[in-house]
């Protein structure tokens, strides 16, 4: 265990953080648990973004209060996880993640608590760890569930520029792990041994290589090393929550950095072997005009969907993404082939989109159809899409004004939104015809 040690302070005038910049929403919570007497702070990377001047994503806070203290705080708050429950503050679309600090258990807590586990059912605690994982190296997190003090939910984060806090009381920075210092080196560092945090979530090489990419910073040499050494562990994290993770790195405004650095760590080649090799300069143009795209917004566009960000990856590798299916013969029964990118599998509605995204391309470049051509184009489903691609990856921007000029014009005319799918007509319903009954006399 940690002993206690002395945080790093910046009082409110000596930081260029103001209360203007955080979410209305997120101070409301603020506000209120600190005058319920908790302690509340904003919390991981907001507090880094603020002070590097960016815009963050998320305002997420750490509290002493438990989740159901802060249920009782907000009627518009729910209570989630299974392991480690957490509490959203639900303002319409928007949620403020608000999670009681925590610290991980050390290794001989870890130890006892299986000990005195049932036979055959480990405590919530340790769920899915094994008593030979103790010894060994494979312990994905599976025991940060036990709340604790802010130094603690400090140093169980993983990399120092994530473990800065805002405290909504006093207005200050507070720094238990060296990041205000790692923040002006642009350095990211890891809290602790690395090798260990990256054996506890393998996926944080991959946050390491897009934190760096992001920020323009450079990757700590331990970190570096640990990668080296263990790139091959980044294969058993879930399949699911790495595909989400790429699709994060698409949308980030630094695509092309960041596969270039996964390429020079061969970060790419458990995942995805023909990523790897895939790592040529058709892929870093194509990345390169993805990230030009994404850099002309202040947030995401909802335009970026995941279809747009798979053909972003899959056609500068050559994938035979075919607009209609092959023909098969009759009375045989057609099976979908499983398209995958290494371990990832790619969900077949996101492969049928790009798919339909590609096959309009030959008619959004003609500039021979009809106006009533181009009036039904506008109305199909993957039209949006398709024209999102051909603005990134099309490289005509002067088709893309003519299409933005008859969309305009077609709008202003028929009153639709720009870019709008027709509401599905009711379908009238048949009367049906009374039968023939002859008059009672």
């Amino acid at each position: 265990m940690r002993g206690m040690r002395q945080p790093v302070i910046v009082p409110r005038e000596q930081h260029a953080i103001s209360r203007k910049q955080i979410d209305p929403d997120a101070l409301k919570v603020l506000y209120r648990l600190h005058q319920n007497d908790h302690v509340a702070y904003l919390v991981g990377g907001s507090v880094r973004d603020l002070l590097l001047g960016r815009r963050p994503k998320d305002f997420d806070i750490g509290t002493s209060a438990h989740p159901y203290q802060v249920k009782r705080l907000f009627k518009n708050c729910w209570i989630i996880g299974r392991r480690f429950r957490l509490a959203h503050v639900r303002f319409g679309a928007k949620t403020i993640e608000v999670a009681t600090f925590r610290r991980l258990l050390s290794a001989q807590e870890l130890a006892t608590a299986v000990d005195e586990a049932e036979p055959g059912r480990l405590p919530e605690a340790t769920s899915g760890d094994t008593s030979d994982s103790i010894e060994r190296a494979d312990r994905l997190l599976h025991r940060d569930n036990t709340f604790g003090t802010p130094e603690e939910d400090a140093f169980r984060r993983d990399f120092t520029i994530n473990a800065l806090f805002y405290d909504i009381g006093t207005f200050s920075i507070i720094d238990y792990t060296g990041g205000l210092k790692d923040l002006d080196e642009g350095v990211v560092r890891s809290i602790g041994d690395p090798v260990e945090r990256l054996q506890e979530d393998p996926v944080r090489m991959l946050r390491a290589v897009a934190m760096a990419a992001r920020l323009g910073f450079r990757i700590d040499e331990p970190i570096d090393s640990a990668i080296a050494a263990h790139r091959a562990d980044i294969a058993r994290s879930a399949p699911a929550r790495l595909m989400e993770e790429l699709y994060k790195l698409l949308r980030s405004g630094a695509a092309e950095r960041a596969f270039r650095m996964l390429a020079e760590r061969r970060l790419l080649e458990p995942i995805a072997q023909e990523l790897q090799l895939g790592a040529t300069d058709r892929l870093w143009e194509s990345l390169a005009a993805l990230d030009a795209y994404r850099r002309r917004f202040d947030d995401i566009p909802d335009t970026l969907t995941n279809a747009v960000l798979l053909g972003s990856l899959l056609v500068p590798l050559g994938h035979a993404i075919r607009s209609s299916p092959a023909p098969v013969p009759d009375g045989e029964f057609r099976k979908e082939p499983r398209l995958a990118l290494g371990m990832l599998p790619i969900p077949r509605r996101d492969v049928e989109r790009l798919r339909q995204i590609l096959g309009l391309q030959r008619r959004l470049i003609d500039m021979g159809l009809s106006p009533r051509a181009r009036r039904a184009l506008m109305h199909r489903g993957p039209f949006r899409d398709a024209l999102t691609w051909l603005e990134i990856q099309g490289q005509v921007p002067e088709v893309i004004e003519h299409w933005r000029g008859f969309m305009e014009a077609a709008a202003s005319y028929g009153g639709e939104p720009e870019g709008a799918e027709p509401a599905p007509q009711r379908r009238r319903r048949r009367r049906r015809r009374r039968s023939f009954r002859p008059a009672s006399r």
